[in-house]
C-alpha cells in the first residue's frame, strides 16, 4: 500500500468538502438565470467542447486506473485517479464559462427562436423523452456524488484503503455514469447551439 499523504482530519475534511460542494451547486444552480453578452473572438460553444473532451478524458482514466488498483499497482491509480479529479475540477471551470458565455440551448430548436414547437417536437419525436432522461440523470448525479467523490478520495489519500475501498465501489459506477453521459448529452444538444 502507499504511504498517506494526508494527515486525517475528517472534521476538517468535511467542513471543506462541504463548502466546497455547495459553492460549485450554487453557482452552476444560477448559471441559467445569468448569461453575460460579450463577443468572444472564438466560437462560444468551443468551451462545451473541450466539456465533452474532458469528460471522455475522465472516463478513459477511470477505466485504467480501475484496471491499475485490480493489478495491485496502487501509484499508478492514484496518479490517474487525482489526474481524473483535476481535469473535473477543469471541467467545472469551462462548463461555467459555456453556461456564462453561451447561455441554454433548448433541445429541438432548430430555428433556435428559444420555443419548442409542435413541428420541432414532432422533428426529434421519440428522442426528446431519452434526451431529457440522460440529462437529468446526468445532472442529478453530477451534482449529489461530488462530496462523496471528494471524500472517497480523502479517504485513499489519508490511508484508509478499506472505507476508501467500500466507498469507491460505490462511487466509481456514479462517476464513470456521469463522465460518459457528458459528451453524449453534447452530442445530442450540439446541433441546437447558435
Amino acid at each position: 500500500m502507499l504511504t498517506p499523504v494526508l494527515n486525517k482530519n475528517d472534521k476538517q475534511a468535511k467542513l471543506l468538502i462541504g463548502i466546497f460542494s455547495v459553492v460549485v451547486l450554487v453557482a452552476v444552480s444560477f448559471l441559467s438565470k445569468f448569461t453575460l453578452d460579450v463577443q468572444l473572438p472564438f466560437d462560444k460553444h468551443i468551451f462545451a467542447f473541450i466539456n465533452a473532451l474532458l469528460n471522455t478524458f475522465v472516463a478513459i482514466l477511470l477505466i485504467v486506473a480501475l484496471i491499475a488498483v485490480k493489478n495491485k499497482n496502487y501509484q499508478l491509480h492514484k496518479t490517474l485517479m487525482m489526474s481524473a479529479l483535476v481535469l473535473s475540477v477543469l471541467f467545472l471551470v469551462t462548463y461555467i464559462a459555456h453556461h456564462l458565455f453561451a447561455g441554454e440551448a433548448r433541445f429541438g430548436d432548430a430555428n433556435f427562436d428559444g420555443i419548442i414547437s409542435e413541428d420541432e417536437k414532432t422533428a426529434v419525436g421519440n428522442v426528446r423523452p431519452f434526451y431529457f432522461i440522460l440529462l437529468s440523470t446526468h445532472i442529478i448525479l453530477a451534482a449529489t456524488s461530488l462530496p462523496f467523490i471528494l471524500f472517497t478520495a480523502y479517504r485513499g489519500l489519508t490511508g484508509e484503503y478499506e472505507d476508501h475501498k467500500r466507498k469507491a465501489k460505490r462511487m466509481w459506477p456514479i462517476w464513470f455514469y456521469v463522465a460518459v453521459t457528458g459528451p453524449l448529452v453534447y452530442t445530442m444538444i450540439k446541433p441546437y447551439y447558435n
